[in-house]
């Protein structure tokens, strides 16, 4: 694979109920002839910009890639408070993540789209009806936090912090101050809520009336997926992955396990696969991936998830 130079710029585009997002393009010099245009979904409180070094490495090997920051946070966040912002979880995808695919598709109308999605942003696709016109996604601890799901040894904890101190202090401020806790980033009160309170059916948390358009959108999608997560990823487990995998009927969907030591390292976790140091290693396989379909851990593999 061989590098170009990349420019940055920032963008800003709207979506279709007027919420205008922030985000910025890293612009290839020489755009591969086949390489996608890819947007970059974040985790559920991280900044674009913590992804910003990984759109980089994308560009350089010819992608156009897009990152951006949900409505509420960072680039995106409006001004003043977020007290009693009611943004539910499902508007990053129905209505962010939709703008996204829109704006990317302007920039490359001849291109391929690919997603690359961190946690929920591996899951928000589905709310969008604009999901339709991606070609190929690549998750990485892509799960919606149902807290049953999480690993083992950490449940009892993740269940104090996330569902039980997490909605309290959303009530008492109207929003959830992440920031000044060091728990990732603020968060409007509607996102923790639904974080909160996550149910084993997704569709629960919304209008009876409206789940079989919610099961419908997912099922629409026909992407071709690849869900990594590493053996130490405490939110991104096997049957984390598999919940948020069955919403995707429609695609034809691989799910892989990587060992920590099999990437170099004696630990990773839930966020690591985004720091530099796995840019000749796991960065380079998404490439593979992203590129040309090609699943560059075969042997990890645990099965194709049931259409």
């Amino acid at each position: 694979m061989t590098s170009t130079e990349v420019t940055t710029r920032p963008v800003t585009f709207g979506c279709r109920d007027g919420v205008v997002l922030g985000g910025h393009m890293f612009d290839p010099a020489i755009a591969g002839t086949d390489a996608p245009m890819v947007i970059v979904n974040c985790a559920t409180g991280v900044l674009a910009r913590y992804y910003h070094r990984y759109a980089r490495y994308l560009a350089e090997l010819g992608s156009p890639v897009l990152t951006y920051d949900y409505r509420g946070i960072g680039e995106s966040r409006p001004p003043g408070t977020l007290r009693g912002a009611a943004i539910p979880w499902r508007a990053w995808g129905e209505q962010d993540f939709d703008a996204a695919v829109a704006f990317a598709r302007a920039q490359e109308p001849n291109r391929p789209l690919a997603v690359v999605g961190h946690s929920i942003g591996g899951f928000l696709p589905g709310f969008a009806a604009g999901a339709v016109h991606v070609d190929r996604m690549l998750t990485v601890g892509a799960q919606y936090a149902y807290w049953r799901d999480y690993a083992r040894r950490s449940r009892i904890g993740l269940l104090a912090k996330w569902h039980l101190a997490m909605p309290a202090l959303t009530a008492a401020y109207g929003y959830f101050p992440g920031r000044r806790l060091g728990w990732l980033e603020d968060l409007p009160a509607g996102v923790a809520r639904e974080w909160a309170f996550r149910r084993a059916a997704m569709e629960s948390s919304y209008p009876r009336g409206e789940r079989a358009e919610v099961r419908r959108r997912f099922a629409a999608v026909r992407a071709p997926i690849l869900a990594v997560a590493t053996t130490d990823d405490e939110f991104g487990t096997p049957a984390a992955l598999e919940r948020a995998l069955r919403y995707y009927r429609g695609s034809d969907r691989a799910r892989v396990e990587l060992r920590p030591e099999s990437l170099g390292h004696n630990a990773i976790g839930h966020f690591g696969l985004f720091h530099d140091r796995h840019r000749d290693g796991f960065w380079r396989g998404t490439a593979e991936w992203l590129n040309h379909g090609v699943n560059p851990w075969p042997t990890a593999a645990e099965r194709r998830a049931e259409i």
